[in-house]
């Protein structure tokens, strides 16, 4: 059945819908993810929350939907766009086909879209309000609109614990993916996981040897109220921040952050660590940025910086155990991986058990 995106600049592009019982409209920010595989972990990743994505690459549902790679109980995105998404599956893993897994869960898919046209367009005019209809003509917003208060929507309700390790790390909750509390406890971790807005008294009762700032949707000022909390938990204890973990940790500490043009979505970002010299291709999912200038006033400095276009990859403190990353080191997209970056925290833990840390 026919069906369209419309773009709030104006422009539409027609397509065939293949979960045609989902005869609705859902609007949500326009953005593209890059990689050749990994849709299943894109599609149940909380940091999508209502976004419309658009797939690059043209062959989209070949290996299926499998049991074992969701990065939560369930898909987040508004609505899906690919080229092509109803070829038959093929992996000895897969239990549904892509189509089958988002009618299921009332998620439009829609293909034989010129993917490659949508993608200029946002390329060229940034990340945009979009709409999935059956209605040809529709007039949408010009402007974006920020995702209010999304993280206390995909944030845990309750406290749960994880692993029976030897080291306990608390991981505040802001979205986070299941990968991430997987590697820590992998690495031999216990792991408390703990509502976004859990009081710095809570966290302190629960005695962690370290904390981890998870990733999670949308702009990081809508937490702008909780600023002060979470500063005082990382600058309490050794601290990984990771995506809008680190965003977080930068506002913090008196930086700012600010909107790119398109972000970056996909399993080939280049990243420089400016400490080894060590390049790392990387997986990322973000509209928003540290900026660099802002970090001159505060004791954070650049730890790892994208070759492509310079952005700040990651920050360390000067004076604290405070390492945060905008890529996902839990993720497995090149040839030499980052997951080094949880052997750093643990070494941090290990290297300031049983310390008071300065409150900075």
């Amino acid at each position: 059945m026919d069906s369209y995106l419309h773009l709030s600049n104006g422009k539409s592009f027609e397509g065939t819908i293949l979960n045609a019982s989902l005869d609705k409209t859902v609007t949500g920010e326009l953005v593209f993810f890059t990689g050749m595989t990994g849709y299943q972990e894109v599609l149940s990743d909380p940091s999508y929350k209502d976004q419309i994505v658009v797939f690059t690459y043209p062959l989209v549902g070949n290996y299926g939907i499998n049991d074992h790679d969701f990065e939560s109980k369930k898909p987040h995105v508004a609505g899906v766009i690919v080229y092509e998404g109803d070829m038959g599956h093929s992996h000895y893993q897969a239990r549904y086909s892509l189509q089958e897994y988002l009618t299921k869960w009332g998620i439009p898919l829609l293909s034989q879209v010129d993917t490659r046209a949508v993608v200029k367009n946002i390329r060229k005019e940034g990340s945009m309000m979009a709409a999935i209809s059956p209605v040809k003509d529709m007039l949408l917003d010009t402007e974006t609109k920020e995702m209010v208060q999304s993280v206390a929507e995909v944030s845990s309700k309750d406290i749960s614990v994880f692993g029976a390790g030897k080291k306990h790390v608390v991981l505040m909750d802001f979205g986070y993916k299941k990968s991430i509390l997987s590697s820590l406890t992998d690495f031999g971790c216990k792991v408390t996981v703990v509502p976004f807005d859990t009081s710095y008294e809570t966290v302190k009762q629960l005695n962690p040897d370290g904390i981890l700032l998870s990733n999670g949707p949308g702009n990081p000022k809508q937490l702008q109220y909780l600023l002060p909390n979470i500063k005082k938990i990382i600058s309490s204890y050794p601290t990984l921040g990771i995506c809008l973990g680190h965003q977080l940790t930068a506002l913090a500490f008196g930086g700012d952050t600010k909107k790119m043009l398109f972000g970056h979505r996909g399993a080939n970002q280049p990243v420089v660590d400016l400490e080894t010299k060590r390049v790392y291709m990387s997986s990322q999912n973000h509209s928003f940025e540290v900026d660099e200038s802002s970090l001159a006033n505060t004791h954070l400095s650049v730890r790892f910086r994208n070759v492509n276009d310079d952005t700040v990859e990651g920050l360390s403190h000067k004076n604290l155990p405070i390492l945060t990353t905008q890529y996902h080191p839990e993720a497995n997209p090149g040839p030499v991986e980052s997951i080094i970056l949880f052997e750093n925290f643990l070494q941090m833990i290990n290297e300031y058990s049983g310390r008071e840390q300065a409150y900075a």
